[in-house]
Formats: structure tokens, C-alpha cells, sequence
């Protein structure tokens, strides 16, 4: 450790010309046999929270696809296998990774008859509140805080940017959508209030200039952006001061952190020029920072949520992997077909296959999400042993639009909160709530006792031997 008599605090920020870029956790921010070590060490053990929805379900939890074991495998506690199905891109992972089966979203059912259909249009809004939404196409939205905002009111208040909410396809649109229900409960999953959806943001661009831009006017940064110059030649001067004032590691922690934003800026810009070219895009009427492919504009998205976490810019993401009813096609998949067609397989063998690979697909980038976290460490432990992801959809076996055994996984360690490398086969009629509730007892809210429809507490205790489910 580099030792000096001067402390560096945790929320130290170069400041430019429209750009604000906050630093990661240096060893300068923890000096050694001083009160600020142990401030800092408790600020590096933060836990991180990405919370991610998949829209129509999963072809395993079909009838068939789950007698095959295409999403949850066959056998419970940590003798599972996961290398056929539509999780085998997390094998490598499986260490970090919890599979809870047979939980329920019942509150995204029709509990009335004019609710009837309508599922589509009110699932996403129950992902991570697991309360039934007010059938609605005005203004007067009725659904439940969200799992992500609860643990941003309690740790996400001291952070630059309280949370962030992140989407892949469109979700601008205003007003209803179908069956009686307002486009909101479709176009979001994160709420700070039950009646305060929060928009998502789908252009990277955006969701830079919110991390790293966010210093100066709308004009200046449109100047800087103008320039064709990266956001750190405005803090070069700064750099180089702050570089001499720090030791060997701590310098090479800042190099690779600026090379990484950097490399981002890099491919933001690259995107925007194709895009604005006059090239035919794939995504008509798509921002001009938004990739044509999913993949690479998921892996981008990523990548800016690893660099915010890392400056603790925020701690909280919600990510939109899709909108329901999307009839995108994915051709790394595999599968020709649209999403939303794919997802209704008729029960054929041949398209649960497909809508297997259309899952698989999906999962295929979070390995990339995950190597990054792993390989980057902040004091003691690497940022993955520190966050929570949570993956699942509200909607089980698409083709019919039901919400019973929902698929659903978490990764990750959660500074303790998770041990992973299990998989825990709930009890029938479990509501997914009462997983929920029990992960936020777990990282820190031991005062919450109820959580959308939840009916108690989950265990997350491991079986005392494998078997089968």
C-alpha cells in the first residue's frame, strides 16, 4: 500500500468541461492506521443490486421444455446440472449462481374479467413488485414500489446517482396500450412509488453522459461531444496532477480505469457514426448510440454499469432485456423467427427447442457480465463477491400467458447474502414475493416483513442431499 499522510475521499471527482468523472477505490482512500481506513473499508463493502427482467417466459417451463429440464435442472441442492439447458452458458459460474424453481408472479394473472388478455401489458410491472397493477390507460398508474428502489431508499441515498434504469427495445411510448392498460406497466420495471414509474433509458449515449458527463450545461457538453475529443482529454491536466500524488498500484488502477472509459467512449462514437452515416439500419427510428445488434448493445450496457459500479457512481441497476409482444429476431440465436412468435411454440417439440435457444441466446451475455465483475477487484474482494444479480421473467410458459414456476435465477454473492451453487425447488404456490423479501432481509433490510403478495419468509438453506425435482 502506498502510504501518505494525506486522505483521498471516497467521492474525490475530476471535473472538466461537460464531464464529471468520479474515481474507483484507491488504496489513497484507505491510509493506512488512520479513522479513515475503516470508514473507507466499510464504504468499499457496499453490495451492488442488478435487477433484470426477460420478457415472455421461458420455453423450460413449459410442460415438455421442463421435462426436459430446458431451464431448471433436474436435480435440487449442489449436485445440479446445467449443461443441456437454456442456463449452460453459466457453467462456468456456477459457483456464483442460485437457481430458485417453481415460484409464482400470480399478481400479473386477470383477477377480473375485463383483465382478461391483458397479460402481456401488465407483467413487466409486476417483475419486481409483485403487486397487481390498477387496469388503467390514463395517468392515474397504481402498481407497487419496486424491489430495486426499496434498497435504493435505504443504500443508494449516498451515491451520485441513486440508481439507474436501463432498457434494449423501445419504451417511449405514452398513453394505452392494449386491454385497457396504460403503456407504463409494459415500458418499465422499476418504480420509486406506486404511483411513480421510472423511465428506462435504451441509448448508451445517454446513460454515459449521465456518468461521466454530467458536469457543466447541456451546451457545453454538446461542444465537448462536438470536438470529436474523448471526455478525458477534458481532465488531463487533473489526471496527471492526481497521478503523481499517488502510488505504483494505485496509478495503474487509474490507467485501466481510464482506458476503460475511454474504450467505451470510443465504441459509443464508432456506433454514432455508422449510424448517422446514411447506412440502412436494421433498427429504424433507434437512437443513434444504439447498436443494431442485441448483443452488442447489451454488452455495451454492461460494461457501463461495471465502470459505475466500480467509480460507486450508483449501486443499483434495473435492466429490460426486452418488451413483450417484440417480434425482434436474434440471429446469433439460431432461431429465424420472431421473439413473441417463438415464445408461442404451440407445445411442438421442434419450437419449445427454438424458444430454448432463443433463451440460451439471451443468457449467452451474461458470462461476459460476470468475468467482468470477477476479474475486477475493490479492496480485499472482487466486485461479482459484492453484487447481486437477479434474472427472471414474470411470465412462465409463454404460449399460454401463464405465471406459475416462473423462471428464475440470481448470481452473484452479495457480500454473504448468497452462497451459490445451488438450486432450491420452492414448495408449490410459492410466491416469487417471498424469495424476494428474503434476499432484502439478507442484504440489510431485516426490517421488512412483507413484500408485494409474499407469505412469509424463504429459506435458502440447502437440501441435505441432492435429488430429483
Amino acid at each position: 500500500m502506498y502510504l501518505t499522510g494525506k486522505h483521498l475521499s471516497r467521492r474525490t471527482v475530476l471535473r472538466g468541461l461537460g464531464a464529471t468523472v468520479a474515481l474507483p477505490l484507491l488504496d489513497a482512500m484507505v491510509p493506512a492506521r488512520t479513522v479513515f481506513a475503516q470508514a473507507a473499508g466499510s464504504a468499499a463493502d457496499h453490495t451492488r443490486l442488478v435487477c433484470i427482467e426477460q420478457v415472455h417466459g421461458a420455453a423450460g417451463c413449459s410442460p415438455l421444455g421442463a421435462s426436459k429440464f430446458l431451464w431448471n435442472p433436474e436435480k435440487t441442492g449442489r449436485d445440479f446440472d446445467i449443461s443441456q439447458g437454456s442456463l449452460s452458458p453459466l457453467e462456468p459460474y456456477k459457483d456464483y449462481l442460485t437457481i430458485i424453481s417453481n415460484t409464482d408472479a400470480r399478481m400479473a394473472e386477470a383477477m377480473a374479467p375485463a383483465e382478461v388478455g391483458g397479460d402481456h401489458f401488465r407483467s413487466s410491472a409486476v417483475m419486481y413488485t409483485h403487486t397487481h397493477p390498477k387496469l388503467t390507460e390514463g395517468s392515474d398508474v397504481q402498481v407497487g414500489t419496486s424491489l430495486d428502489q426499496l434498497f435504493v431508499q435505504r443504500f443508494g441515498q449516498d451515491t451520485p446517482v441513486p440508481s439507474m434504469q436501463l432498457s434494449i427495445e423501445p419504451v417511449d411510448q405514452s398513453g394505452g396500450c392494449a386491454y385497457g392498460y396504460a403503456c407504463v406497466y409494459t415500458d418499465t420495471i422499476s418504480w420509486a412509488a406506486p404511483d411513480q414509474p421510472l423511465p428506462m433509458i435504451r441509448d448508451p449515449r445517454v446513460v454515459f453522459e449521465q456518468l461521466f458527463g454530467s458536469g457543466g450545461t447541456p451546451q457545453q457538453r454538446a461542444r465537448r461531444r462536438a470536438t470529436d475529443r474523448s471526455i478525458l482529454d477534458m481532465l488531463l491536466g487533473q489526471m496527471d496532477g492526481l497521478r503523481r500524488e499517488l502510488g505504483p498500484a494505485d496509478r495503474q488502477r487509474l490507467d485501466q480505469y481510464a482506458t476503460n472509459i475511454r474504450e467505451i467512449e470510443q465504441r459509443i462514437q464508432r456506433i454514432e457514426a455508422r449510424n448517422l452515416s446514411g447506412e440502412t439500419r436494421e433498427l429504424a427510428g433507434a437512437p443513434a448510440g444504439v447498436p443494431d445488434s442485441w448483443e452488442d448493445h447489451v454488452k455495451l450496457m454492461l460494461d457501463l454499469q461495471v465502470q459505475a459500479f466500480i467509480s460507486d457512481s450508483t449501486r443499483v441497476f434495473s435492466f429490460k432485456f426486452g418488451r413483450d409482444g417484440s417480434g425482434r429476431v436474434y440471429p446469433g440465436s439460431g432461431v429465424t423467427s420472431g421473439f413473441h412468435s417463438t415464445s408461442h411454440h404451440g407445445a411442438t417439440e421442434s419450437r419449445i427447442v427454438a424458444f430454448s435457444e432463443v433463451n440460451r441466446f439471451h443468457m449467452s451475455v451474461m458470462p461476459y457480465f460476470l468475468e467482468k465483475l470477477k476479474t475486477t477487484m475493490e479492496g480485499d474482494a472482487n466486485l461479482l463477491d459484492k453484487t447481486v444479480i437477479m434474472y427472471g421473467s414474470p411470465m412462465a410458459n409463454g404460449n399460454v400467458h401463464n405465471h406459475r414456476n416462473c423462471p428464475f435465477i440470481m448470481l452473484g454473492k452479495g457480500n454473504g447474502a448468497l452462497e451459490g451453487g445451488l438450486h432450491i425447488k420452492a414448495a408449490d404456490d410459492t410466491p416469487m414475493a417471498n424469495v424476494m423479501l428474503s434476499m432484502m432481509q439478507k442484504m440489510g433490510m431485516d426490517d421488512l416483513t412483507s413484500f408485494g403478495d409474499s407469505t412469509g419468509e424463504f429459506s435458502f438453506a440447502a437440501p441435505d442431499a441432492s435429488s430429483g425435482v
